[in-house]
C-alpha cells in the first residue's frame, strides 16, 4: 500500500476571480481538475491511499471526489474551522495514515514531471523524511551535509540562515568549516509516520520546513537531488495557459 497527502485546503487568493466560487483544487486545466490530476498521476504510480485536506468550499471537494471512481480511496481532513499550515493540517491527519507506510506529501496546485514509483523507491527504512529538491535558482535554499542530510535554511538576500546546529547558524557553513551543499526545495516530500510523535510538542498551526529544520539535528531527514525536475505551481491565472502547455509536453 502507498499513501499520500494532498494539500487542498487553501483559499486560492491568486486564483480569484475562479476561487470566488470553487476551491482551487477544482480549478481546470485543460479540462480537468487539478485534484483529478494529481490523484490520477498518483494512482498509476501505485499510490492506493489518499488524505485530501479541506477548508475553502470543502463540501465541493466532497461531493466532485464523490462522483469519481477513485472516491473509495480518499479520507478527507476537515479544516474548515482553521487553516492549519502544511505541518499542521498533517499533524490533524495523523490517525487517517496506517501507521508504517511513508506519505507522500503534495500540493494540489503543482504540476510536476516526477516519477513517483522512483521517488517511493529512494526512501529508506532508516530515513524519516526525503525531500524532493533540484539545483534550480532561488532566494531560499535548503542546507544539506555532503550526506545529504538536512542541516538547515538559507536566505541568500539576507544572509538569514535556520538551523539547530550552532555552527551552521553562526557561520553557515559545516562543523569542519566546509560549505553546505545548497539546493531548492520542490515542496514534494516523503514523510514517515513514527515522526507523528515528535509533533506533539508543536502548536495546531504550522508550517512543514519549520517542523524539518528543528528537528533534524535528532531525525535523519535527507535530501534527493532531482537534475531535470519540472515543476509548474499553478496558483495564478496567468499560469492556467502554461499548465496546459506544460501537461501536454509530460
Amino acid at each position: 500500500m502507498k499513501q499520500a497527502m494532498i494539500l487542498a485546503a487553501g483559499l486560492g487568493t491568486r486564483l480569484k476571480p475562479l476561487t470566488d466560487t470553487m476551491p482551487k483544487a477544482l480549478v481546470p486545466v485543460n479540462g480537468t481538475p487539478l485534484l483529478d490530476i494529481n490523484i490520477r498521476k498518483l494512482m498509476a504510480a501505485g499510490y492506493d491511499r489518499f488524505i485530501v485536506n479541506v477548508h475553502h468550499f470543502a463540501q465541493q471537494i466532497i461531493d466532485y471526489v464523490s462522483r469519481q471512481d477513485y472516491a473509495p480511496l480518499v479520507h478527507f481532513s476537515d479544516e474548515t474551522e482553521e487553516l492549519l499550515e502544511t505541518g499542521g493540517g498533517l499533524k490533524k491527519a495523523r490517525q487517517l495514515f496506517h501507521d508504517d507506510q511513508p506519505i507522500l506529501i503534495h500540493n494540489v496546485d503543482i504540476l510536476d514531471n516526477v516519477d513517483y514509483q522512483w521517488l517511493s523507491r529512494q526512501h529508506q527504512a532508516d530515513e524519516d523524511a526525503v525531500l524532493l529538491v533540484s539545483r534550480r535558482q532561488t532566494k531560499r535554499y535548503l542546507l544539506f551535509d555532503n550526506a545529504m542530510r538536512l542541516m538547515g535554511w538559507k536566505n541568500i538576500e539576507t544572509g538569514e540562515v535556520k538551523s539547530p546546529y550552532e555552527y551552521v547558524r553562526r557561520t553557515g557553513l559545516s562543523q569542519h568549516g566546509e560549505p553546505l551543499n545548497m539546493f531548492a526545495f520542490s515542496g514534494i516530500h516523503s514523510f514517515s509516520p513514527r515522526l507523528f510523535q515528535l509533533m506533539e510538542r508543536f502548536p495546531e498551526r504550522f508550517p512543514i520546513i519549520d517542523f524539518y529544520l528543528s528537528t533534524c539535528h535528532r531525525t535523519r531527514i535527507v535530501g534527493m537531488v532531482k537534475d531535470d525536475l519540472r515543476v509548474l505551481d499553478v496558483g495564478k491565472l496567468d499560469t492556467l495557459a502554461e499548465a496546459e502547455r506544460f501537461l501536454s509536453e509530460l
